[in-house]
């Protein structure tokens, strides 16, 4: 029963059009990829360089980006080139007490980034990531919470970027293939 399921699933997975995002498929069968990827995405992503981010939420979310872009480490003669930095940071207390103090805070990243590719700019974009924490009666607590909060949102917003990149590499590595090559 549970093969039948998994069969079931599978094709209606391959039905909806999914497909792997770094991967490219090598042949026309539409139902299996027979093994051969073409790994022209993940090679291309490999060769960003990227540029160091000012301030500490900036090298957590440069250290992310590392590890997703780069995971065997940075590229000799890269190709591309990453800029990031935080645009904004907006902190907006919630949860008033009846002495109008606040209980919680909302804390809302804004980081843009450019790819280029020698002095061409490839690709721009925004990122996002809103996350809250607690705010307690230990201070030392209300600190940690606040790191633990900045570490979670540098890494929303380096695989938010990290995606966006491996989408634009998918379409650029796509398009180069001819109406007749795409399924």
């Amino acid at each position: 029963m549970k093969n039948l399921v998994a069969v079931v699933f599978l094709s209606l997975l391959t039905a909806c059009g999914f497909e792997p995002l770094y991967v490219q498929k090598q042949h026309d069968n539409p139902w299996f990829f027979g093994k051969e990827f073409d790994t022209s995405i993940s090679q291309e992503m490999a060769q960003i360089k990227v540029e160091p981010i000012a301030d500490r939420f900036g090298q957590q979310v440069r250290n992310n980006l590392l590890d997703l872009l780069t995971p065997k480490g940075a590229p000799k003669k890269p190709k591309y080139r990453l800029t990031a930095f935080l645009k904004r940071k907006t902190v907006t207390q919630q949860a008033m007490r009846t002495d109008i103090t606040a209980t919680s805070e909302r804390v809302r990243y804004l980081v843009q980034y450019e790819l280029y590719e020698g002095s061409e700019k490839l690709l721009t974009g925004t990122s996002v990531a809103n996350v809250s924490y607690n705010i307690l009666s230990n201070p030392y607590s209300t600190t940690m919470a606040q790191k633990k909060t900045e570490t979670d949102a540098a890494k929303i917003i380096a695989d938010d970027m990290a995606l966006r990149i491996g989408a634009y590499f998918h379409m650029k590595i796509s398009n180069k293939k001819g109406p007749a090559d795409d399924l």
